[in-house]
């Protein structure tokens, strides 16, 4: 059994971990409520231009942009991973490794890959299974769409010149406090975007004409669908970082008590063995 001066410092050492980790839950959570209302508040726009996207397709099906063409052959397919900068934030960047892994093994064999990460973790992690092709790192707590713009502009990029037959992104969705589910969607080609159930024809008033709106309007949508997964990941974060220093905090405080015990049990022995030791010596005099 260790001493009782080593128990102690086992005991003061734990204490000021478990400080820490309280101060780190306690900031998480505020950093928490304020990702929910930017991942809550940006959900409406994203909605928003999804149903103006939709609208404009169903208006003009005869324009067949590059966004929506599917490619004929899938050769070469971009990932864009989205994780964490910093750790200590449970499983989550593991689980979306793990997803994103697992959709590689699944056609690596008949295509080329490239990944772009967002996040420092993604780099780290994903640059060890294929090539990285762009990074961005240490994005805000909240997150600006300057942050990340350059990695999306060189996916539309190399998709637009044949690089890329497609482009996938894969995040962490945010559901509540206690999940997160890895999420992964084909950016490009576009999905059909859900349209207007009105019936009838319909249209936009344009200026300057409707196929350079449709073009920029287009960049933005696939923009977007980025920057929301990077808000959807940044609340994902928080609540895990938070759920992680709790567990800590909870397992510090088990552990102290547990050492609590071991110290009394080693300084009852301490002093019984001074007691055993004076009894000796009065018995001998």
């Amino acid at each position: 059994m260790a001493s009782a001066k080593e128990i102690r410092g086992q005991i003061k050492a734990t204490q000021n971990t478990s400080k820490i980790t309280k101060a780190m839950e306690m900031v998480a959570a505020s950093k928490m409520r304020k990702a929910q209302e930017a991942v809550t508040a940006s959900r409406a726009y994203a909605d928003g231009i999804n149903t103006v996207v939709a609208n404009l397709m169903q208006s003009h099906p005869e324009y067949h942009h590059p966004f929506m063409v599917k490619r004929d052959e899938v050769k070469r397919v971009a990932y864009i991973v989205i994780s964490s900068d910093k750790g200590l934030c449970g499983g989550l960047n593991t689980n979306v490794f793990k997803h994103a892994m697992a959709s590689l093994k699944k056609i690596k064999e008949t295509t080329e890959i490239e990944v772009l990460s967002i996040g420092r973790r993604a780099g780290l992690f994903m640059k060890r299974v294929a090539p990285l092709a762009a990074s961005a790192e240490d994005i805000n707590d909240a997150p600006k769409l300057d942050e990340i713009i350059g990695v999306v502009s060189l996916a539309i990029q190399k998709y637009l010149d044949g690089d890329y037959d497609e482009v996938r992104l894969v995040y962490n969705t945010f559901v509540n406090t206690m999940t997160q589910t890895p999420t992964e969607v084909r950016l490009l080609p576009c999905p059909e975007p859900e349209a207007d159930d009105r019936a009838g024809y319909w249209d936009y008033l344009y200026e300057p004409d409707s196929k350079e709106v449709l073009d920029g309007l287009f960049r933005r949508y696939i923009e977007t669908i980025v920057y929301q997964g990077v808000l959807e990941n940044k609340a994902c974060e928080q609540s895990a970082r938070m759920v992680a220093m709790k567990s800590a905090t909870d397992n510090a405080i088990d552990i102290i008590s547990d050492l609590q015990i071991t110290y009394n049990k080693a300084r009852q022995a301490a002093i019984t063995q001074e007691l055993a030791e004076i009894s000796a010596g009065a018995a001998a005099a």
